[in-house]
C-alpha cells in the first residue's frame, strides 16, 4: 500500500469545481494584483480569525518580517524565538537586523516553554514570537503576561495552525499581531506561495499595507521604504474557496489524529500530548522514537511516506554558525527523535491501520534482534 505524506491532488479533487470557478473569476476579471478577490479574502479571513484586519502578503516568512518592520524592530534589538521551529521564524528576525534569542520548548508539547522566557529577556528585547507548532497553540496567557510586564510585542507565528483554538479563542487573535503562511501543504494552503498578517491594530495594518506594496498607498507615492510582497488575486481566489471547507477539513484531521492516538496507544511510542487549553488542528502528527531513522526507513519500505520536522535545529544550521556553541539540548533531542506520520483530511482508516501494522512489524523485528522495545 502506498501512502503519501499529503495527497494534495486527492484533496483538491474534492473541491475541483469551486477551484475551477475561482480560476475563471480571476481570468475573466483581467485583474491579477491587488483586486477584489484579495479584498474579499482579507475580509473573510480576518472574520474567521476573529481579528479586525488581515493583510495578504507574499509568503509566511515575509509576513513575520513585515510585522517586525512595522513595529520598528531592527538592528540592536533582540527577539525571543523558539529553539524548536522552522528556520523561517529566525530568518525573519535576522532580516530586520535584530538578533534571534532562542528559548527551549516544553518537551511534552514541543512549543516554547513560557517558564523559560524571562531568563532570556534583556534591556534589548523587543518582541516574543511564539510558534503554534504542528497546529497546536502555544500557551499564550503566560507569554502575554510576561510581555505586558516587560513592554514587549507578541507576534504569533500561526503558519501551521489556521483554525486552532486556545481556550476557545482563535489562533491569530491572541497577541498584538500574527503571521501565517498559505504554503500549499498548510491546513489553509494556496496553490502556490502566499501569506498574511492579522491584527486589531489600525496603525500596524496600515503600515504593513504600505510595506508590502513598495511603501505606497497611492500609486507612485512612496511614504516609506517598502517591499514587493503581495498575495496575488489567483491565490486569494483559491484561498476563498478553501476557507469555506477549512473547518470541515480540520475536523477530518482531528478524526485522523484521534484514530492514530487510539491505534498506536499500545505500541510504546511517544505520541503527541495535547494540554487542556488547546484544540489543535493537527497540521502534523508527530511521534518520537529512539530509532527514528530505522523506523522511518521501515515505513517507507512499506509505502508509508514520512517527514522529519525538523532534522536540524536553526542554531545548528550553517547560516547561524555563530549560534552553534549554544546549549539547546531539548531542541537537539527532538531533532533526533521526531517523525511526522502521514496526515490529511483524506487519509483513510485503512491507511492508518497499515501504518499501525508497519509499526508493529518494526517492534517485533527489534524484539527479535534483542534491541530496546521502545520505538
Amino acid at each position: 500500500m502506498k501512502i503519501p505524506f499529503l495527497d494534495l491532488n486527492l484533496l483538491h479533487e474534492s473541491i475541483r469545481g469551486s477551484l475551477d470557478q475561482a480560476y475563471h473569476r480571476v481570468m475573466d476579471s483581467g485583474n491579477f494584483i491587488m483586486g477584489s478577490e484579495l479584498e474579499a479574502f482579507e475580509s473573510e479571513f480576518s472574520k474567521y480569525c476573529e481579528t479586525k484586519y488581515c493583510v495578504g502578503v507574499g509568503n509566511g516568512l515575509e509576513a513575520i518580517h513585515l510585522l517586525l518592520k512595522a513595529y520598528d524592530v531592527g538592528a540592536g534589538d533582540e527577539v525571543i524565538v523558539p529553539s524548536n521551529t522552522f528556520i523561517a521564524t529566525w530568518l525573519a528576525v535576522s532580516e530586520t537586523g535584530a538578533i534571534p534569542v532562542p528559548v527551549e520548548p516544553d518537551v511534552a508539547t514541543h512549543n516554547i516553554d513560557p517558564s523559560l522566557i524571562k531568563n532570556s529577556i534583556t534591556k534589548r528585547t523587543r518582541a516574543i514570537i511564539p510558534v503554534h507548532l504542528y497546529g497546536q497553540p502555544a500557551d499564550m496567557d503566560p507569554i502575554n503576561i510576561i510581555a505586558r510586564e516587560h513592554n514587549l510585542i507578541v507576534i504569533e507565528d500561526a503558519a501551521q495552525a489556521q483554525g486552532a483554538l486556545y481556550k476557545g479563542r482563535k489562533v491569530g487573535s491572541l497577541g498584538h499581531a500574527a503571521a501565517t503562511s498559505f504554503y500549499p501543504g498548510k491546513n489553509l494552503g494556496a496553490i502556490g506561495d502566499g501569506g498574511a498578517i492579522l491584527t486589531n491594530d489600525d496603525t500596524i495594518a496600515t503600515k504593513v499595507r504600505m510595506l508590502r506594496n513598495y511603501g505606497s498607498v497611492i500609486k507612485y507615492n512612496h511614504h516609506i521604504v517598502g517591499y514587493n510582497s503581495r498575495l496575488d488575486e489567483m491565490q486569494a481566489a483559491f484561498l476563498r474557496e478553501k476557507l469555506k471547507v477549512l473547518d470541515e477539513w480540520n475536523n477530518c484531521r482531528r478524526e485522523v489524529a484521534m484514530k492514530y492516538s487510539s491505534f498506536l496507544s499500545d505500541l510504546d511510542i511517544s505520541l503527541p500530548f495535547v494540554p487542556e487549553y488547546a484544540d489543535p488542528v493537527w497540521h502534523l502528527y508527530v511521534i518520537r522514537s529512539n530509532h527514528r531513522n530505522k523506523l522511518r526507513a521501515q515505513l517507507e519500505k512499506n509505502g508509508v511516506v514520512t517527514v522529519v520536522h525538523y532534522p536540524t535545529p536553526p542554531h545548528k544550521q550553517d547560516c547561524y554558525s555563530a549560534f552553534r556553541s549554544l546549549k539547546l539540548p531539548i531542541a537537539e533531542k527532538l531533532a533526533d527523535e521526531v517523525l511526522s506520520l502521514p496526515i490529511s483530511p483524506v487519509l483513510t482508516t485503512l491507511q492508518i491501520e497499515h501504518v499501525r501494522k508497519c509499526l508493529i512489524d518494526f517492534r517485533e523485528f527489534k524484539l527479535k534482534k534483542g534491541a530496546c522495545v521502545h520505538l
